[in-house]
């Protein structure tokens, strides 16, 4: 395997921490110094379906975004399908994974200048089939950033656990990044965070302050998930969701509710909220509801649907009941998708300002 490319390997002290947020930044950064980056997810958990192949979601945004010039197969060796494990534990076949994620490495990183390596959870993720995150970083013979949520005692706990295992595999960690620090405690948790971080040896090489918006889901990863019907032929489906309302009150209560933002989600048989809806839209500009979920599978009237398919907001039709549905909405794991231009400007942004880009280069 290419032992001479320079590497690094984001890993996280748990999912959902950030890893794609400070992945997607820092290769934009790292292209000022290397102008051919190449990525890596050897192991992947979410996946979509390409061309009979199972590709890592943050793969297919990774290469939408940048257009890194590899196949995707390469760039996402192994996807963990559900019974993955099981099939492992009973015919263990590392050594073939090992190889298969070495040969994807060489591949990834031919012709390019440098290869970012993104992990998949905590240090100890995969470890059932032998393929934990720090098993993998050794494999790729790659330094480690590690990624946490902010705070100051919470995150340093969670690092020293992660930094063990690391360890244990003979894995240098370069530094930690901290994620979604409320922007009025940024200096005192940089303050105290760096202290607490430097007893343990290691570096704070940044902190990413907390942005709603990268939060905000849109309302093609909400039709996605709650697996809705589209019942009109609005612009964009790339609207974020600001605020979600459940339309369980009277028609004219319910309007002072309809702002830029919203989600309204309503029994499909709610006629009267569905026009008032339409009515609060048409007095709007250019700020409108993000759109409507009708729920229950119950399609509304023709003469409804006549009003429905020129309202310039997209207007969803979901199988369940309001209460799931709106529970599922603010349950839903929010990923940056390749669609969301305005989040992928403001994640270049925050990782360009925040973090410390020369400190990285100096480790490696």
């Amino acid at each position: 395997m290419n032992s001479t490319i320079p590497r690094v390997f984001i890993a996280a002290t748990r999912q959902n921490d950030g890893k794609t947020t400070a992945s997607l930044g820092l290769i934009a950064a790292l292209k000022q110094f290397f102008p051919r980056v190449g990525y890596i997810k050897p192991v992947g958990q979410r996946f979509v379906e390409i061309a009979e192949q199972k590709i890592d979601e943050d793969t297919v945004l990774m290469d939408s975004v940048y257009h890194l010039d590899c196949p995707l197969v390469d760039m996402s060796p192994i996807a963990v399908e559900p019974d993955f494990t099981r099939k492992y534990l009973q015919a263990a076949n590392n050594e073939a994974l090992v190889r298969k994620i070495q040969k994807a490495f060489d591949r990834v990183s031919w012709e390019k200048d440098f290869v970012l390596c993104e992990g998949s959870g905590h240090a100890g993720v995969g470890s059932v089939f032998d393929l934990s995150n720090a098993q993998v970083a050794k494999i790729l013979g790659a330094k480690v950033i590690i990624v946490s949520q902010g705070g100051i005692g919470k995150p340093i706990d969670e690092v020293a656990l992660n930094q063990a295992l690391f360890e244990k595999e003979g894995v240098e960690i370069i530094g930690v990044i901290l994620n979604k620090v409320l922007g009025d405690k940024i200096e005192y948790v940089t303050d105290f965070a760096r202290r607490g971080l430097q007893r343990r040896g290691l570096d704070l090489l940044g902190v990413l302050p907390y942005e709603q918006t990268l939060c905000n889901p849109s309302v093609g990863l909400i039709c996605e998930e709650l697996h809705a019907e589209q019942l009109n032929s609005a612009p964009t489906l790339n609207t974020l969701v600001g605020d979600v309302i459940v339309g369980a009150m009277s028609a004219l209560n319910a309007m002072k509710f309809f702002k830029p933002g919203v989600l309204l989600i309503t029994p499909g048989d709610r006629e009267d909220i569905v026009l008032a809806a339409c009515t609060a839209i048409d007095a709007q500009s250019q700020e409108k509801m993000a759109g409507i979920v009708l729920t229950g599978g119950l399609r509304p009237p023709e003469s409804i649907l006549k009003i429905i398919r020129a309202m310039p907001i997209p207007v969803l039709l979901a199988r369940a009941d309001s209460y799931l549905v709106a529970s599922k909405v603010h349950n839903l794991t929010v990923k940056t998708r390749p669609s969301d231009a305005e989040k992928i400007s403001l994640i270049r942004d925050l990782v360009a300002k925040n973090i410390n880009l020369k400190k990285i280069l100096q480790s490696l």
